[in-house]
């Protein structure tokens, strides 16, 4: 459908765009009070976090506030413009695809009880849980839930690459990550009820990074700048993270640490929090285990990842002590 619309003429309709600002203008000046304090709330995207960072910061410990290259600030602000778009020729869509194509679109755009679109702010929610003993929440922005073309309700998940063309190529990228998987279990949790189940998720990777701007159909196929990737999602899913968070909520209770993930590092809020914590004897047993990392044939660039998390940790853990 997307790749569809977009090799027709670009469709323009300002009354369209309007009324796009005019929502998002009157949801941002209008936020509902959400009361986060009544429990621990995770976001979705918690569900393949470190449990460690989680358990960090459900006990109160403060975020890392570290400076960063430029370029990755243009980096997440690119990846949220993408998503934004997608989600304009979605609402284009709807309302010009039949008029050019001759046939309705297989999704359309789930509505709110307020008739908005059922996406970021206008479908923000914090979603409370009670499991396994523990209260918890869920928090969090979809970028869209759609309606199929037979009623079933489908989520949508927008993800960004950007280095090289060849990150969405069928070669190298042959299903999503399984982090942006369980993230839309956090969704499907959030969102789908007994009568109005969400158990379909789509995934759509778009490569701001082309190949060229000329290519041929065969160059198109092998280079694709958009990959979508149908999910489903089952009871047992849904289960499996009601367990994970219940765990850490009575960990994050009972002083009961999990272990730190060395592969999850880079995007770990807490370090700080998370290398001064750590025991002497979690700290040897990170060390061992780097150790074997750097006699192993794991890729080099993954040795790295590795051998600079546990380099940055004991930078941390020796000028705390100094």
């Amino acid at each position: 459908m997307l790749d569809r619309w977009h090799s027709s003429p670009e469709v323009w309709d300002n009354e369209l765009d309007a009324l796009i600002s005019e929502q998002k203008a009157q949801a941002l000046r209008t936020r509902p009070f959400l009361n986060f304090r009544a429990q621990p709330y995770f976001s979705p995207s918690s569900a393949n976090a470190d449990k460690r960072e989680i358990y960090e910061k459900l006990r109160g410990a403060k975020k890392d506030i570290q400076p960063r290259p430029p370029h990755q600030g243009r980096w997440t602000r690119i990846g949220t413009a993408i998503g934004d778009v997608i989600q304009r020729d979605l609402l284009f869509i709807e309302k010009h695809y039949e008029r050019i194509f001759g046939e309705a679109p297989p999704f359309t755009v789930e509505r709110t009880p307020g008739g908005l679109p059922m996406w970021e702010d206008f479908a923000q929610k914090l979603h409370v849980i009670d499991h396994g003993g523990q209260r918890y929440a869920l928090y969090g922005k979809p970028d869209g839930i759609l309606r199929y073309k037979d009623g079933r309700r489908v989520g949508l998940e927008v993800k960004s690459k950007q280095t090289t063309a060849a990150k969405t190529s069928p070669h190298s990228m042959t299903e999503p990550k399984a982090k942006h998987v369980a993230q839309c279990v956090g969704y499907t949790e959030m969102y789908g009820t007994p009568d109005a189940p969400l158990d379909d998720y789509i995934i759509v990777y778009v490569n701001a990074s082309k190949a060229s701007w000329n290519l041929t159909e065969e160059e198109y196929e092998g280079k694709p700048d958009l990959r979508p990737f149908h999910v489903t999602m089952t009871d047992h899913d849904r289960l499996g993270l009601r367990n994970d968070l219940a765990d850490i909520v009575a960990r994050a209770e009972d002083g009961r640490p999990p272990k730190l993930d060395l592969e999850k590092w880079t995007f770990n809020n807490f370090k700080t929090a998370c290398a001064l914590s750590l025991s002497a004897e979690e700290y040897g047993e990170l060390e061992r285990q780097v150790a074997m990392v750097r006699r192993s044939r794991m890729p080099e660039w993954k040795k790295k990842s590795y051998i600079g998390a546990f380099e940055q940790i004991t930078s941390i853990r020796e000028k705390e002590a100094a």
